[in-house]
């Protein structure tokens, strides 16, 4: 019987000992988040990630549920606000047509002078190919019959109900009454409580079905291919009335700023003393682009990135983004003027939409549709370059006195566990997490 020498066992318990180390430390092993790096020399997209959304397969595999041989009626969805706001409802629209067991007519997009708007659903989206791809899941049609064509919709208010709201107690009867109604969605449904195939009737129209007109998307091509590669999407808000209804106040921007956020007021007065700490502590502030410039740093994004201002017209301080980063791209610097003065809000918004989509990487400092429409659609491309930046942590951060490099260092470590973690994608109602 042979006898281990002490030092051959010392050394067996030390290799194992290291070997284990090495697994536990390992930026590959499920126990731990990768480590931060103390110079932050790589950026927030050399992180690897452990949890990614992608579309469930409930809906991309799942079993077509046939269409019954006849309507209850027709339902137009009246969409107003933005371009992504008016996408969001018609999503839902389509959900609750397909679920009341409708025929969708084609949805009216409601002139609004304040977002700059007099272009309709077909003047932005493919008709046809809209028809088209959701074939099969609901049926929509560009025309009333005769009977009905003269008649005004009757309208189901739905915009005021909360989560409770039923749209087969509530909205049903009014359909087989008129046979032909209009509603705006209720803002706070419970998407949990459809039927699975009005689910599905839902995500093939919001993220299959939706493609610009030819002419606007060969507009939105030339506008990606005119920008250098590779670029960076960042969608910032930090306009007069967004300020203002924030109810947020802020401290050094310039005159000419100020006097906007004032004009823009109305009866919505800033917050004050401690509601006012509280308020910002809770994210609830928009990033100015000085500070959305400072978290970049901290994403160790370098300053001579390319990045497209996924953005509006009114954009405030602007200079506190350009000053540091250097290479800012818009619409209007790289479509012709007359080209520009021809659109309306929802076209420009449209190219937004589309370059985003399309970009190498996408931040936003909001959470607002586009935002949550674009990480959408980036996800259903296997794009995963895409983050939201935190209102709450820079707050936090900044209400702790933390300055410069324990400043950087602790939003770094915010923005990367939310990016390792999948965290703030807002992609429940199609998409599932699939652990990497």
């Amino acid at each position: 019987m042979s006898v281990i020498s002490v030092k051959s066992l010392f050394i067996i318990i030390f290799t194992l000992s290291l070997f284990l180390a090495i697994i536990l430390l390992s930026p590959s092993t499920p126990f731990s988040l990768p480590s931060i790096p103390p110079t932050r020399k790589l950026d927030i997209w050399s992180v690897r990630r452990i949890v990614e959304w992608r579309p469930c397969k409930w809906w991309l595999q799942g079993r077509l549920t046939s269409l019954p041989a006849k309507s209850n009626g027709y339902i137009r969805v009246d969409c107003y606000g933005g371009l992504n706001q008016m996408r969001r409802d018609l999503c839902d629209g389509v959900g609750i047509a397909r679920l009341l067991n409708a025929t969708l007519v084609l949805p009216k997009f409601e002139v609004a002078a304040y977002w700059n708007e007099s272009s309709g659903f077909a003047d932005v989206f493919d008709v046809d190919y809209f028809i088209q791809q959701m074939n099969g899941f609901i049926e929509v049609v560009k025309e009333l019959p005769p009977e009905i064509a003269f008649k005004e919709p009757f309208w189901v208010d739905c915009s005021k109900r909360k989560g409770q709201f039923d749209y087969i107690e509530r909205v049903l009867p009014s359909l087989l009454e008129h046979h032909y109604i209009s509603l705006r969605p209720a803002m706070s449904q419970r998407r949990d409580r459809y039927s699975q195939y009005a689910k599905v009737a839902l995500c093939q129209e919001c993220y299959g079905a939706l493609r610009l007109t030819k002419s606007l998307e060969v507009k939105a091509l030339q506008l990606v291919e005119a920008i250098p590669k590779p670029f960076l999407s960042l969608h910032l808000r930090f306009e007069p009335d967004m300020v203002a209804y924030s109810q947020c106040k802020y401290e050094g921007l310039s005159p000419a700023s100020m006097e906007a956020i004032e004009a823009a007021r109305g009866d919505r007065k800033p917050w004050i003393g401690e509601a006012a700490r509280i308020w910002r502590k809770r994210g609830k502030c928009p990033l100015t682009p000085n500070e959305t410039a400072i978290l970049l740093q901290a994403l160790s994004i370098p300053t001579n990135t390319t990045i497209y201002l996924a953005a509006g017209d009114g954009i405030m301080e602007i200079e506190g983004l350009t000053s540091i980063y250097t290479n800012v791209v818009t619409k209007s610097s790289l479509l012709s003027g007359e080209d520009f003065t021809r659109m309306h809000g929802n076209t420009k918004a449209a190219l937004d939409y589309y370059v985003s989509i399309d970009s190498d990487s996408y931040m936003a400092t909001y959470f607002g549709n586009m935002d949550k429409m674009v990480a959408a659609m980036r996800a259903f491309k296997g794009c995963y370059k895409t983050l939201f930046l935190s209102r709450r942590s820079f707050a936090e951060f900044s209400s702790q006195g933390l300055k410069g490099e324990e400043l950087m260092q602790a939003l770094w470590k915010a923005h990367r566990d939310d990016f390792v973690m999948g965290r703030g994608s807002a992609l429940p109602d199609c998409f599932c997490e699939f652990k990497l």
